[in-house]
């Protein structure tokens, strides 16, 4: 004989007792898991109790409340109880919200009034609490209607409900005009308002909303601060964040984890790094989202090594923590560091995230390794990392920028998706690497999918004109900015111009450009004239740029070389000895140039005049034998314009 299961020989107890005249209801306890839940229901069938709909109710209800519960069964028990109450209609309603099945929900709700059952103050809770944003776009109205219909319209739990779908589906003048006609004496309501302003991030309207709810003199709640704090983040508003903390200083609300987590990301978030510390440094507990609020605060100002510092204290990192510090050394175009921590990630095996690879990628680009660049894309695919339209963007700026163009338009031809930066992206690198014309068809194929070209874009255009010398098409296109595609020409857009016009030797017309700028020009514009000038070895307009240039930048060095050096191409040796007295007499030096260079995954930097590199006798060694070999075949160097 079959050895008797355990949970048999429980329901076989269970159903004895039930037998006697007990509570019925105490069959269901110990119940934990579907499977026994449909085993008393076929119990209950063989004794004969399907009559006694307080026993299915109790089935119903188990199925809708119970973690591993089973709509599709909870339904078909349901449908055989002969006239279920409000209570089994609500209990049906709440199982689909909490399974997300808005449809059945509602699909419930009107069985239900079919069946001339009215709904009481839990109905509508529990119907609109599992709205969608879609659905409560084409919906909530309707259900708001219900509500009204049947005088629920005062229950704070319906207007809590209510001001929380319309928030939803971004209805935020429907939420505010419930918000408004209740007694906003029940914290929940301003809470669910405040909540929804940020949810469409309008953090202004959650400010000025805490600001009446303290003249009404509404006592917040720990949600109350969280969410106020998370707008004065995003607002920088340090003030009212400091209002907030006194809540918590005063004992006046109970301090949490959460609202620690969230004052510390305030403060960080405002500059405020000190009392971030203060505030991180005397928490009774800390997780990984406090550690991460501390790191990122550092590096938003800057503070690299301190955040480092914390980076490598903290007990528990995850791929946010390690994406924070990576992004942190990107900013400060720390390009090394974020490929050698991308590294210690890898072998602290926390698996990366996309927004990790667009990081690492858009440092690959920087530093021109197209190697590296390559094994990202395979770890990429290997990781089954989602490949989304940020990742893909990246890809194609570091393959235009390490000079594989065709790799670029293959990442581009792979994409399902592609947006604004995509065909950015596309013009700007096609640009940077001499094919203007193709950088214009992606322009016009960019115009034909309705994609809206941006500030960028145009930058990207004007440059390929630049590259490929199509003067008349970048005159043409910068006057069409405005009237064609709602662009205003800024300073950079003159800029482009400036060069443009420069490089195809229009000094003058670059020069008046310059001067006639609606706003003011800054060294970018000057830079690019001076450039031009010497080039075209005009001395006059080039002492012009200067002049406007050390207005701007005294100290900048590059502006002080390049005149020498015009002055040593033209021949004017006596302006150059006075040049040079100026820089000798303000202490101006050129700074040695930096390259770069990849050899197997690994990034080789070398300085002007630096012998720091462990092979640096070989590579001299072998720079020489290059030289030689070269000027066996006639090459001869141009050094007119090198600076001594």
């Amino acid at each position: 004989m079959a050895p008797v299961s355990p949970v048999y020989r429980s329901l076989k107890v269970r159903l004895h007792h039930f037998a006697k005249p007990t509570d019925p209801t105490s069959l269901f306890n110990g119940c934990n898991s579907m499977d026994q839940l449909k085993q008393i229901y076929l119990q209950i069938i063989q004794k004969g109790l399907s009559s006694d709909a307080m026993i299915f109710s109790k089935i119903v209800a188990s199925c809708c409340v119970h973690e591993s519960g089973c709509m599709d069964f909870a339904r078909r028990v349901f449908e055989t109880i002969p006239q279920p109450n409000v209570f089994i209609w609500n209990t049906m309603i709440k199982g689909y919200s909490q399974v997300k099945s808005p449809y059945f929900a509602i699909s419930m709700y009107m069985k239900m009034l079919e069946n001339n059952v009215e709904p009481d103050n839990y109905t509508f809770p529990f119907l609109l609490k599992c709205f969608t944003p879609g659905v409560a776009f084409s919906c909530g109205s309707q259900i708001h209607v219900h509500v009204c219909k049947f005088g629920f319209e005062s229950n704070v739990a319906v207007q809590h409900a209510l001001i929380h779908m319309y928030s939803l589906s971004k209805q935020l003048d429907m939420a505010r005009g419930v918000f408004d006609v209740s007694l906003k004496g029940d914290v929940i309501l301003w809470n669910a308002m405040i909540s929804g302003y940020n949810r469409s991030k309008k953090f202004d309207e959650s400010r000025k909303l805490f600001h009446l709810m303290e003249k009404r003199r509404v006592l917040p709640s720990t949600v109350t601060l969280v969410s106020v704090l998370s707008a004065c983040s995003k607002l920088k508003d340090v003030d009212t964040g400091k209002r907030v903390h006194q809540y918590v200083t005063d004992h006046k609300v109970e301090s949490s984890l959460t609202l620690e987590n969230t004052l510390v990301d305030t403060y960080a978030a405002c500059g405020e790094m000190d009392i971030a510390l203060d505030i991180f440094k005397n928490m009774k507990k800390r997780d990984v989202i406090s550690w991460t609020s501390i790191v990122t605060g550092l590096l938003n100002v800057e503070r690299v090594e301190l955040a480092r510092k914390y980076f490598d204290q903290m007990p528990e990192r995850d791929s946010i923590s390690w994406t924070v510090m990576i992004d942190g050394y990107l900013k400060l175009n720390r390009f090394k560091e974020v490929l050698m921590l991308f590294r210690e990630m890898q072998t602290a095996k926390v698996k990366a995230d996309a927004y990790t690879m667009v990081s690492i990628l858009t440092a690959c680009a920087h530093l021109g390794a197209l190697e590296l660049g390559e094994w990202v894309k395979a770890y990429i695919d290997k990781n089954k990392i989602k490949n989304d339209v940020y990742v893909g963007n990246a890809l194609i700026d570091m393959y235009f920028r390490c000079g594989d163009a065709e790799k670029a338009v293959e990442v581009f031809n792979e994409m399902q998706y592609r947006d604004k930066y995509t065909y950015t992206a596309m013009i700007v690198g096609y640009a940077s690497n001499g094919r203007g014309e193709e950088a214009l068809v992606a322009f016009d194929q960019m115009l034909q999918e309705s994609v809206k070209p941006d500030e960028i874009t145009c930058i990207g255009v004007l440059c390929a004109c630049t590259h490929t010398g199509l003067v008349d098409e970048g005159r043409r296109f910068f006057s069409n900015m405005r009237a064609k595609y709602g662009i205003e020409p800024n300073v950079a857009h003159y800029g482009c111009m400036v060069d443009l016009l420069g490089r195809a030797g229009h000094i003058r017309e670059a020069y008046e450009v310059s001067k006639n700028m609606p706003m003011k020009s800054n060294s970018v514009v000057w830079g690019a004239l001076l450039a031009a000038c010497r080039v075209y070895k005009n001395v006059e307009m080039a002492e012009t740029a200067v002049r406007h240039l050390l207005q701007l930048e005294p100290e900048n060095e590059a502006v002080y070389v390049i005149s020498c050096n015009i002055y040593v191409v033209c021949n004017r040796l006596e302006d150059l000895k006075v040049l040079r007295k100026i820089m000798t007499d303000k202490g101006i030096k050129k700074i040695p140039g930096c390259s770069s260079i990849e050899v197997n995954g690994i990034i080789h930097e070398f300085v002007a005049g630096d012998r720091s590199h462990p092979q640096s006798e070989d590579i001299c060694l072998k720079l020489e034998n290059l030289k030689e070999n070269l000027v066996l075949v006639g090459y001869t160097p141009e050094i007119s314009e090198v600076f001594v």
